[in-house]
């Protein structure tokens, strides 16, 4: 069992929680290297600023954390990581105005999106999603880089994501040593910041 509150500490201790579905455990991580995205110094390829640039996706924050939440952990090639005591945990966290997500929107059809967990000037990326077969094409892409210079704009910091992987690195992930985490991390959390609210209509740019 974990509720909101055992939830945000493991954040606060600087790790995270993930559940094995095989054996029904949730076990706690603190990766070493520990990958992160610079928010106003991470790079985006080429074709996907054209992409953002063509406005595809109707982008807003905090309309739909329970269907973002779901939809993250669906039909994952890497099986679900996310317990249904750990989705309610997030969702208290949400009401909290603790946990966060960012929606992308193709009428009134959700086709990607993150969340995470913000804490003063740090924010812990947990998971996204796109739909491809629904029009999403890049949408979690385009998501994760719209929140990048948003947060980069309100003042974060700190956008943890956790583990390098390939999807990753073309936005220019950066894995810092647990010392160095630890360091930025504790100066990001102890930073105010005003979540930055979203709603961006492509119809209306």
């Amino acid at each position: 069992m974990i509720d909101a509150e055992t939830l945000l500490q493991l954040y606060l201790a600087g790790g995270f929680p993930m559940w094995d579905e095989r054996t029904d455990e949730i076990a706690v991580f603190r990766p070493d290297p520990r990958a992160v995205l610079e928010p106003g110094d991470h790079h985006v390829p080429r074709r996907l600023r054209r992409r953002i640039a063509a406005r595809p996706f109707r982008i807003t924050t905090d309309h739909a954390f329970p269907e973002v939440l779901t939809e993250c952990h669906r039909e994952r090639d890497d099986g679900c990581w996310c317990s249904m005591d750990m989705a309610l945990a997030y969702e208290e966290l949400f009401e909290m105005g603790l946990a966060h997500s960012v929606e992308a929107w193709l009428g009134d059809r959700l086709v990607g999106g993150l969340y995470g967990v913000c804490i003063g000037a740090a924010f812990m990326a947990e998971s996204m999603f796109s739909r491809p077969r629904q029009g999403g094409t890049d949408a979690s892409k385009v998501v994760l880089v719209q929140t990048l210079r948003r947060l980069h704009g309100a003042g974060c910091v700190l956008f943890d994501v956790q583990f390098e992987n390939d999807h990753l690195l073309q936005f220019g992930v950066v894995a810092l040593p647990d010392e160095t985490y630890r360091s930025r991390f504790a100066s990001a959390i102890s930073r105010p910041m005003a979540w930055p609210r979203i709603d961006e209509d492509p119809q209306h740019a």
